[in-house]
């Protein structure tokens, strides 16, 4: 199974044990995130897509380490001019490990059980 998750303004095709570098998170190695704004969720026939996003989807990942991308460097040069200009941009990432994904019926089977033994209470 995989999901499409949102996150940074990008989207990311994630399945369970992936690890992928994303846009900034707050939080240390080791702590734990959900992802809410699911895509896309499932296999073949039975992947449900969103309208934006899938009801009860949820996507649990562990965070594996904060550090910073390779340098970009910008370089501008106007020639015979004498002018030139270098700037240079590391960002900030993420990179995470999903541990894994709940589709929105699982969720909701899940919820049945719990509302059917709080009925038998």
């Amino acid at each position: 199974m995989f999901a499409v998750i949102k996150t940074g303004g990008k989207q990311y095709r994630v399945a369970a044990n992936d690890v992928v570098t994303i846009e900034k998170l707050d939080g240390a190695a080791g702590d734990k995130i959900e992802f809410t704004e699911i895509l896309m969720v499932g296999v073949g026939a039975d992947a449900a897509i969103g309208a934006p996003f899938v009801e009860g989807a949820v996507v649990s990942a562990e965070v594996v380490e904060q550090g910073r991308a390779k340098k970009v460097i910008a370089f501008k040069k106007r020639r015979r001019q004498n002018s030139k200009r270098s700037r240079g941009h590391r960002q900030h990432q993420t990179i995470v490990r999903i541990l894994d994904i709940v589709a929105a019926g699982k969720a909701k089977k899940a919820s049945k059980k719990s509302e059917a033994a709080e009925a038998a209470n």
